[in-house]
């Protein structure tokens, strides 16, 4: 069973800054996808950054420039850095990992951008 816990979120002021952590443990002997997620009240799950197993990384339009996903093999840990965070980057944001052989979702964590 494959456990995804997320870690650092929080409020941040319009314009700041703020790093996402998502621990991945659990039996994985092949290559996998990782993403970061999220959902704001009433609206649905959208990608907002991810990696093929391949190493291909994507950015939603809404994030490019501003967000970074990145990846330590070494320590099982995806990350998200958010910088210039605007007011429509307040969501819960997910983690999410998977295989052909597993798809897990971490709990979420509150991202809330407000001065």
């Amino acid at each position: 069973q494959v456990q995804l816990v997320e870690s650092g979120g929080g409020l941040v002021q319009p314009g700041g800054s703020l790093r996402l952590s998502c621990a991945v443990s659990g039996s994985i002997f092949e290559p996998y996808a990782v993403g970061w997620y999220r959902q704001a009240p009433g609206k649905q799950r959208e990608m907002v950054a991810g990696i093929t197993s391949g190493g291909t990384i994507n950015y939603a339009d809404s994030v490019k420039g501003r967000f970074t996903i990145s990846r330590d093999i070494a320590k099982n840990t995806v990350y998200l850095q958010m910088n210039n965070v605007k007011p429509e980057d307040t969501a819960v944001y997910y983690c999410n990992a998977g295989s052909t052989r597993f798809a897990s979702w971490g709990q979420g964590t509150q991202v809330t951008v407000s001065s």
